[in-house]
């Protein structure tokens, strides 16, 4: 089916806004959560987006939701055009405070765990370039966060890159550096003779949900290195800081990010196993769309590219 989108006009271009939400959060609730608005208020705006279009949109109203093929085709037929006129509201410069102060905002999609650890280490070295400024930290999947970034809905994308990845970002629309290198190390909790309590090869072992990237990068490694025998985890878990949390208690080995593990092991509580070719090394990327941004975000930019 398709759309005139060239009569958006006669509607609010927030309701695909929603739409967009609803068909990411497969939920009413949790869209209209996101978006800042009621639950029975965001079912009516569903509903008047249907008004417009003259057909459902929307194929169940229960978790998971899923949108009709024609809700998606108008999504598909519109994210291009949303993601214009974010890219051309960045370019002019996000809108300042009502007392007139600030800087703009800065909008940044990653990941829990490298918001924690790497991307916190970037903005304390951007301390400078971004005093004043609104900094918008979003994190989720990572899949659902670069396709934000594609939507134009955040500035840059920060994610992990190694050969068992493929985020899909093209040089064509989108330009990149190396922001750090990690890696996983396989850790084990120390026993008060100062051994570790489980070896590299232990049953009880932590993996990651295969959801995470993580998880992906793990899975890969293993997949390369062990005997097809090798043991299911004995705990899955779909956050590394929790998986951080249950190596200290000693229930299991696992492998952490360094950048997230290298404290417990310099205090002495987690142990490394194995040697170098156990370990799992990655690279940060920092992402950018290539058209031109605003100051700040071209600030931020070039003092990152330092």
């Amino acid at each position: 089916m398709q759309f005139k989108l060239l009569h958006l006009q006669s509607m609010d271009i927030k309701l695909i806004e929603d739409l967009a939400a609803l068909q990411r959060c497969a939920s009413y609730v949790k869209a209209a959560e996101e978006r800042h608005v009621t639950h029975p208020a965001f079912g009516r705006r569903i509903r008047a987006l249907e008004d417009w279009a003259g057909v459902p949109l929307v194929a169940n109203a229960r978790a998971p939701v899923k949108l009709t093929p024609e809700g998606q085709a108008l999504l598909a037929q519109s994210a291009p055009l949303l993601a214009g006129l974010q890219q051309l509201r960045t370019q002019w410069g996000a809108p300042q405070s009502a007392d007139g102060g600030g800087v703009g905002s800065l909008r940044i999609g990653t990941g829990r765990t490298l918001a924690r650890t790497l991307v916190a280490d970037w903005l304390a070295k951007l301390r400078g370039t971004i005093r004043g400024a609104r900094v918008h930290l979003h994190t989720s999947a990572m899949a659902e966060v670069c396709a934000s970034f594609e939507r134009g809905e955040v500035d840059f994308l920060i994610c992990y890159e190694h050969p068992a990845l493929s985020n899909g970002l093209t040089g064509q629309s989108f330009r990149h550096i190396t922001l750090a290198t990690d890696r996983l190390l396989p850790v084990a909790r120390v026993d008060a003779s100062g051994r570790a309590r489980h070896d590299l090869y232990d049953p009880n072992w932590i993996g990651y949900a295969p959801t995470l990237t993580l998880g992906r990068l793990l899975n890969d490694h293993l997949n390369a290195t062990r005997p097809a025998q090798q043991p299911a985890p004995a705990i899955v878990c779909d956050s590394a800081d929790a998986v951080l949390e249950l190596a200290i208690k000693g229930l299991g080995m696992a492998w952490l990010p360094h950048s997230l593990a290298s404290a417990s092991v310099r205090s002495g509580l987690l142990k490394v196993l194995g040697g170098r070719g156990d370990q799992i090394h990655f690279e940060v990327r920092l992402y950018r769309h290539r058209a031109r941004q605003s100051k700040l975000v071209e600030a931020a930019w070039e003092l990152s590219n330092r």
